[in-house]
């Protein structure tokens, strides 16, 4: 998809930056939490792609909040009122004319999303609320709220962190993380907006309690939580879903608090059942032309009995998240992780040759080597996973390369003509468990 253009609409005299993706037949308006950048999300490959998935079924709409992103500035000794942050989720719906549409929030935005669904029941059919809470203090009938006494604790913790990237960790304790994940992050975290008003907006955050509003909430509600979240106890998500009419809890694994990660076609699925009434899942019988690629690190066992287990999985996280940056970059599709490598498929095979060819350059930082592997052929669709043939050819020819090699099959080969990669000829090769000879090339170094 292409990049939206950003436009303002006017509340009062603030000027709200918004945009708007996809054209599915309902509207989902992303109400926002303390700190966005509608531009700058652009940059973050996690944030990039689950915003096009969420686009292919809806019209996403989202917005900065005046004091964030690219919205007007605000004063920092005078942050907005939650009437203004509702006021702000109107007048997008009015500026892209939208009558009726669902709303979605994570986090600090639930509670404002929360109050905009009981103000505003005719403009809203849906809420999803992520990670969310009705209040994040402790209260006597709130035993899981966080306790008074670490609230200006926590504020100063996480401006003292902004635009360094080290928060966004400290939310997802799963999250691939390497030093050029976290400059990625902390430029976001700089374009949303700055360390004072973090704290400014963060305290709003802090001091909301929309317990009293729930019950007046009229519209389908889905609420999503991580079952081990450190920062936002699953209790949090359990009341809502309890005080919520009819409201449906899902309860996702893992100890994240933003579904961008290793989860984020599970609970994209989940909001695109909600929002369509059908999962994202395709058939069976569904079938694709790609470039299946597989990669694999050389000699894992060896490194991990050198290192020790603690160690290993340190570089098997640096590794994963190398990968999945250059995923990202040439537009490559995650299916799934396998021993210690990737199943990953591209819609091109000379982008999926660079995928390989960046993957074993920078993993060499690491001190290890990977091999790869690629076939071009038509796949079967299950879901999340590939299967077929074309899956089963490229995992043999990922077998038969050398440390540092990519390897590909003559088909990819022959799809590349004229883009100035060149080959070295391999010879013909019976892979096991595929019938006939397959003659192999590998990418000349």
């Amino acid at each position: 998809m292409n990049i939206p253009e950003t436009k303002f609409a006017m509340n009062g005299d603030l000027a709200v930056a918004y945009t708007a993706i996809g054209d599915g037949p309902r509207d989902l308006l992303w109400i926002p939490n303390f700190a966005t950048n509608v531009e700058a999300l652009w940059d973050l490959p996690e944030l990039k792609r689950w915003t096009e998935y969420i686009g292919t079924f809806t019209r996403l709409i989202f917005f900065d909040q005046p004091g964030t992103g690219i919205s007007d500035p605000i004063s920092p000794d005078a942050p907005p009122t939650l009437e203004q942050w509702i006021d702000s989720a109107r007048v997008v719906l009015d500026a892209v004319g939208s009558e009726q549409a669902a709303i979605i929030a994570v986090d600090g935005g639930v509670g404002c999303a929360a109050l905009f669904a009981a103000t505003y029941p005719s403009r809203v059919d849906g809420f999803v609320a992520m990670e969310g809470y009705a209040r994040i203090g402790w209260d006597e009938d709130y035993p899981f709220g966080m306790f008074p006494e670490v609230k200006d604790q926590i504020i100063d913790s996480i401006a003292s962190m902004w635009g360094t990237g080290e928060f966004q960790h400290a939310l997802n304790w799963d999250m691939p993380w390497s030093e050029e994940i976290r400059q990625r992050w902390a430029r976001y975290e700089r374009q949303a907006t700055s360390p004072r008003m973090v704290r400014q907006l963060f305290s709003i955050v802090v001091d909301l309690d929309v317990r009293n509003i729930l019950p007046l909430i009229q519209c389908p509600t889905l609420v999503m939580h991580h079952e081990a979240d450190q920062m936002i106890p699953l209790d949090h998500g359990r009341y809502l879903a309890e005080n919520i009419r009819d409201a449906r809890l899902v309860v996702l694994p893992g100890p994240n608090t933003y579904p961008l990660f290793d989860d984020w076609r599970q609970a994209a699925d989940e909001i695109r059942e909600f929002i369509t009434g059908t999962r994202g899942e395709s058939t069976d019988d569904d079938r694709m032309l790609a470039t299946v690629l597989f990669t694999d690190i050389v000699d894992s066992t060896k490194h991990a009995s050198q290192i020790g287990d603690r160690a290993w999985r340190d570089l098997l996280d640096s590794h994963d998240a190398i990968v999945r940056t250059q995923l990202d970059r040439f537009r490559g599709r995650e299916v799934k992780t396998v021993g210690d490598g990737f199943l990953a498929t591209f819609d091109g095979p000379q982008r999926a040759i660079k995928c390989a060819l960046a993957v074993r350059e920078t993993v060499r930082s690491l001190g290890i080597e990977v091999r790869a592997g690629l076939h071009t052929g038509e796949c079967e669709m299950r879901g999340n996973d590939v299967g077929g043939i074309a899956v089963h050819i490229g995992a043999r020819v990922a077998a038969e390369a050398a440390p540092s090699e990519v390897l590909v099959s003559s088909t990819v080969k022959d799809l590349v003509v004229g883009s100035g990669i060149a080959f070295e000829d391999r010879g013909s090769k019976q892979l096991k468990g595929v019938p006939d000879e397959w003659r192999l090339y590998a990418v000349a170094r």
